[in-house]
């Protein structure tokens, strides 16, 4: 992994960009603290709407693979259905 300074970056910023698309990740630092890592873009994991929605902000990928398994092993909650209701009536307020 490759480490520059914002204003390398920013002097340099094409030369870096090939070298993520290269698939290397580069961490950005200010001041010697990371601040930012930019990856390479796997596109072949995403569909066309996920990758507008990347591209215009509105969504992020996630860093990791969710493990299902792991998830829906963990022990569920024990709270009677008429209390988990109004408490859900509660949280929404005039909505």
């Amino acid at each position: 992994m490759r480490t520059v300074k914002i204003g390398e970056l920013k002097n340099k910023l094409s030369a870096y960009l090939r070298h993520v698309r290269n698939g290397e990740e580069v961490l950005v630092l200010d001041r010697d603290k990371p601040v930012a890592r930019i990856l390479p873009f796997d596109d072949s994991a995403i569909s066309e709407e996920e990758a507008r929605l990347v591209a215009s902000g509105a969504m992020t990928l996630p860093k990791e693979q969710m493990d299902w398994d792991e998830f829906f092993s963990l022990p569920t909650g024990n709270v009677p259905r008429e209390v988990a209701i109004n408490a859900l009536i509660e949280s929404r307020g005039n909505r």
